[in-house]
């Protein structure tokens, strides 16, 4: 059977619905519970958030996934600075992962970032998940965070060759950095889910704490 799938920016009746779909992908993947609807809950209203960047997919119309980018920032040694981007999250439904659709939906948003006159993404994630879609790591772009190559931040060049080789360091948007508690106070407004420990969230703990040497 044929199914529909539709790509689209995400409008304001969908917000409810990407949040919940959001918070049902992300629940308890990494740690007990999850913040990641609270960021996409606060992300629309930053500065430094693109709508033009932010896209739904439908399947036979339902809202199955989305993807969203902020501005991101690269400095290289001499102090000059560079506007990138950088997405998070991007959620496909339970149901529906592992399917090749949230490809479709990465190589969607960045075939627009290009058009807009974007050329570098990058991300923090499980490199398993990223390198189909081209991302490297960090390292073979002299990319460093508070002086350390992260083992999860990854990198693509949207434009060859446009690092052209030089040293550089990444800062996130602002907005990025959640407020534990307000993340907490807004998860305890919805609808109960149970928060679980389980071994992937060790899995995940020691990813996002390591890095290349």
């Amino acid at each position: 059977m044929n199914r529909k799938i539709v790509i689209r920016n995400e409008e304001k009746s969908d917000r409810c619905k990407v949040e919940q779909l959001t918070r049902r992908a992300f629940y308890n993947i990494y740690v007990p519970g999850c913040s990641e609807h609270y960021l996409v809950h606060i992300m629309r209203d930053h500065e430094d958030f693109i709508p033009q960047l932010d896209f739904v997919l439908e399947l036979d119309g339902e809202i199955i996934g989305n993807i969203m980018y902020t501005k991101a920032k690269l400095t290289d040694e001499n102090g000059f600075e560079k506007t990138i981007l950088t997405f998070g999250p991007v959620c496909i439904a339970p149901e529906y992962q592992r399917k090749g659709y949230g490809k479709m939906l990465i190589r969607h948003s960045l075939d627009r970032a290009v058009k807009l006159g974007y050329d570098t993404v990058v991300i923090f994630g499980n490199p398993f998940n990223y390198v189909s879609c081209g991302f490297k790591s960090c390292k073979r772009y002299h990319i460093r965070m508070d002086g350390q190559y992260p083992t999860a931040m990854l990198v693509k060049e949207l434009v060859p060759d446009v690092l052209d080789g030089r040293k550089w360091s990444y800062a996130s948007s602002p907005v990025m950095t959640i407020d534990e508690k307000e993340a907490q106070a807004y998860d305890d407004s919805l609808e109960k889910m149970e928060k679980k420990v389980l071994p992937q969230q060790e899995a995940f703990f020691i990813m996002s704490h390591s890095s290349i040497q």
